[in-house]
């Protein structure tokens, strides 16, 4: 199977590491996230893996010419010459003749992928997405009010929970027909075209440690998981 990984951003968030080398190749460990998540789709049977690079791709492809890398796993390069988001740069990819994976190249998570991609033949969809629950707490007294300005609630410091998207993705091939070559689109954007053309979109709940690698917080945290429990990154 193939996959895809988004490594061309320039994560600005992660500003100042980032200034230097690109968000995936940040460490975790003795080595970069993305060198542990093509660890991780190597195991479970994605073995021909495709980087999509962008802002300092010549960092990520001298890594990964001195690395070893589990057996049978080949690594080829799509370069965007200028940024295509977060699905636009998937029209740069040769031979998806077949479904393929999509993802991030700054996710910390423990996913079965071979899960994800039996669900999405289950499901009979163009694309499935990858779903993990997210709680967000609200540290303010929120109101409730009808038309006429009266109050009718007051809720102290609510908490709502939501499906959020993992950036973790299948396709079906015929999702490139909505994808125009050389034009910037980002996911959002393209799950709109899909649903706006009546095609049938999956969202996959997993259960799984889930983390993006975004922020200053978030990179620190993902360091003390990771520290904690290597093993259930490192499967195999």
């Amino acid at each position: 199977m193939k996959a895809v990984i988004l490594a061309g951003g320039k994560g600005t968030r992660l500003a100042p590491y980032t200034t230097v080398f690109p968000k995936p190749l940040v460490p975790l460990g003795n080595r970069p996230i993305l060198h542990t998540i093509i660890s991780q789709l190597s195991y479970y049977g994605f073995k021909d893996i495709v980087l999509s690079v962008g802002y300092l791709a010549e960092l990520i492809k001298a890594y990964f010419q001195n690395v070893d890398l589990p057996e049978g796993t080949k690594i080829s390069y799509v370069q965007e010459k200028v940024p295509a988001g977060t699905a636009g740069s998937i029209s740069l990819v040769p031979e998806l003749n077949e479904s393929f994976l999509v993802m991030n190249g700054d996710i910390l998570t423990t996913m079965d992928y071979s899960k994800l991609l039996s669900y999405h033949k289950e499901m009979g969809g163009i694309m499935t997405i990858g779903m993990n629950r997210k709680s967000v707490k609200i540290d303010l007294g929120v109101l409730e009010t009808g038309d006429d300005g009266v109050v009718t609630d007051y809720i102290e410091k609510p908490e709502k929970t939501y499906s959020v998207s993992m950036g973790v993705y299948v396709y079906e091939p015929s999702v490139l027909k909505y994808i125009e070559p050389g034009q910037y689109l980002d996911m959002p954007d393209l799950v709109h075209r899909l649903l706006a053309d009546g095609e049938k979109v999956a969202g996959y709940l997993s259960d799984a440690f889930w983390l993006d690698i975004g922020r200053h917080d978030d990179y620190a945290l993902a360091q003390e998981e990771f520290e904690k429990r290597k093993d259930a990154f490192l499967p195999g």
